[in-house]
């Protein structure tokens, strides 16, 4: 992976490796919860405008939610809701992402941060 500008794979080894301090993660939990209502409008936008929870999506609830026995009907769910979870999480942290950028002053024709 061609890294960015300004981020090689030590530089982002411990950034990650600086989320597990529980302090620090504390202190960005505090920041996030004073945004949170903005967050989620713009994830919910995000979500709709790229399509993830469109017809198909709720072609596949309804599909879990009529399974004929309760543990096919249980498994169905798990997963969907496995699958969103990791949607809302990728899209999550695209809105995060690009909100650091956007406060490091950063132009978004820069291109993607951590490099193709």
């Amino acid at each position: 992976m061609a890294s960015a500008p300004g981020l090689d794979d030590d530089r982002l080894e411990a950034a990650l490796a600086a989320l597990g301090d529980r302090e620090r993660f504390r202190l960005a939990e505090a920041r996030v919860t004073r945004i949170a209502p903005q967050l989620q409008r713009i994830l919910a936008q995000a979500l709709e405008e790229g399509g993830w929870f469109d017809e198909a999506h709720e072609a596949q609830l309804l599909k879990a939610a009529a399974a004929e026995d309760a543990d096919g009907r249980l498994a169905a769910l798990r997963t969907l809701l496995a699958e969103e979870t990791r949607i809302g999480m990728l899209v999550g942290v695209a809105v995060g992402w690009e909100l650091a950028r956007e406060l490091d002053g950063v132009d978004p024709s820069a291109g993607p941060g951590l490099g193709a």
